[in-house]
């Protein structure tokens, strides 16, 4: 009996310790939740304004529980981020606001109700917002990001040919007066055929030295890709360059150039510093019917003293090298560091731009990428004497010439130096330019296009 009884205040005590222990855990459990929930610290603020959208990016310790909801009359985005108090980091994304901003005019920022901050968008017209939390990634913590795209997205297209018609104007006048001295020539075949004639001395040289008049159906379109931008710097050098910017500033360059030549056109997929996830890049120069794609990079490797200018194409096959696996690795991780919206990128797209590519786009993205790399090798070192090949996801257009050319190492110290030069930008921008011209003079382009 005493047995029992003691058994009895033994199971008692376990069941008041359990219930004691479950209770404890549960308020532990309760004050882990609170403590994340109110203990968000906002590290940084970022708005990225582009013609494409315009992206806002709060980055936090922990991820941002939010509500939304669009507004209209007038159109604004009201977001409700839980778990923050006001702060001067916060109240900073005010200031951040540029007048140029396609889409929005102003932001406020308030202490809603305790532990929720309302931001307010006021927008400058109807706005399509997604907004996604991305997980830490290189030197960033959690990111929430809110991306405003414009209802009526801008046409690239349309935008081309609208800047471009004086050009197409003025091409296709030449291509009429080619007509006419085709159709003369012509006309003076036949009648000196009719009466024929041995030509005089003089006339025989005269024969041979008159050229044939070039005649360019249609103006060729260059797509110019400067890698990263926005929330993606690319390689950052010894001395803080950035290679997104560096990047621009020479693929302002070659638009530039572009621009002089009667008959092509340039056509930037981003011309600031904001984010193009990769398969909008392609889409871009898909958009615009591009005749070429040319990504313009300055990249880093582990190793310092790594030096030259190289030329990629795609590959089907695997890397022609460790070095182009390594590249190709690296620049196809942009999405990442950028940001990209996984719940709504077109997988189904980008599947397909992967099947699709050919043998015979590869084939031509060698030729024009051995005609840049010889005119860059006339001034500057190379990494390698030849075109190589990786699977770099920026040149699966399966229809499009497509090469990615790393203008230096920015992670060497001298080289990294030469990219900030203003002559060196200016003979790279002119290499790659010569290096597509000789590529088009021995493949010219075809009347597919016409109509563009």
């Amino acid at each position: 009996m005493r047995i029992k009884k003691a058994l009895g205040q033994t199971n008692l005590s376990r069941r008041q310790h359990l219930k004691t222990t479950a209770k404890f855990l549960s308020f532990a459990l309760l004050f882990t939740e609170v403590e994340i929930a109110w203990g968000a610290k906002i590290l940084g603020v970022r708005i990225w304004p582009s013609e494409d959208y315009t992206r806002i990016t709060l980055e936090s310790d922990t991820p941002l529980p939010i509500t939304q909801q669009i507004l209209t009359n007038p159109d604004r985005l009201v977001v409700d981020v839980q778990g923050l108090e006001l702060n001067p980091t916060l109240k900073d994304l005010v200031a951040k606001v540029k007048p140029n901003d396609p889409y929005v005019s102003q932001i406020r920022v308030g202490q809603f109700q305790p532990g929720i901050v309302r931001l307010v968008f006021d927008l400058k017209e109807p706005i399509k917002p997604q907004l996604f939390t991305l997980d830490p990634v290189a030197e960033y913590n959690y990111r929430m990001v809110f991306d405003l795209y414009p209802t009526t997205p801008p046409d690239p297209l349309m935008e081309l040919v609208k800047s471009s018609a004086r050009k197409e104007s003025a091409l296709a006048k030449s291509n009429e007066e080619v007509d006419l001295i085709a159709q003369f020539a012509t006309k003076k075949e036949k009648e000196a055929a009719k009466t024929p004639a041995a030509p005089t001395a003089q006339a025989i040289p005269e024969m041979k030295q008159a050229p044939a008049p070039a005649k360019y159906q249609r103006l060729i379109t260059i797509a110019i890709d400067p890698g990263h931008g926005g929330e993606d710097p690319g390689a950052i050098g010894s001395l803080g360059s950035r290679e997104k910017h560096v990047v621009l500033s020479i693929a302002k360059r070659l638009k530039d150039k572009i621009e002089n030549e009667a008959y092509m056109r340039p056509f930037l997929t981003r011309d600031g510093d904001y984010f193009v996830p990769l398969h909008v890049r392609v889409q871009k120069a898909r958009r615009v019917e591009a005749d070429l794609f040319v990504s313009i990079h300055a990249d880093a490797f582990i190793q310092p003293h790594a030096k030259g200018a190289s030329v990629f194409a795609l590959s089907q096959m695997g890397a022609s090298s460790t070095m182009a696996r390594w590249m190709a690795n690296k620049e196809n991780a942009s999405d990442l560091v950028g940001g990209i919206n996984i719940k709504t990128q077109d997988r189904q797209v980008a599947n397909l731009l992967l099947d699709m590519s050919t043998t015979a786009q590869i084939k031509d993205s060698l030729q024009v990428g051995n005609s840049v790399l010889k005119q860059i090798g006339g001034f500057a070192p190379l990494h390698k004497g030849k075109v190589e090949q990786a699977s770099f996801a920026v040149l699966k257009a399966p229809d499009i010439p497509s090469i990615l050319v790393e203008t230096a190492f920015i992670s060497n110290p001298q080289e990294e130096a030469r990219l900030n030069d203003d002559g060196y930008q200016d003979r790279i921008a002119e290499a790659i330019l010569k290096g597509i011209k000789d590529y088009f003079s021995k493949n010219p382009p075809v009347a597919r296009r016409a109509t563009t």
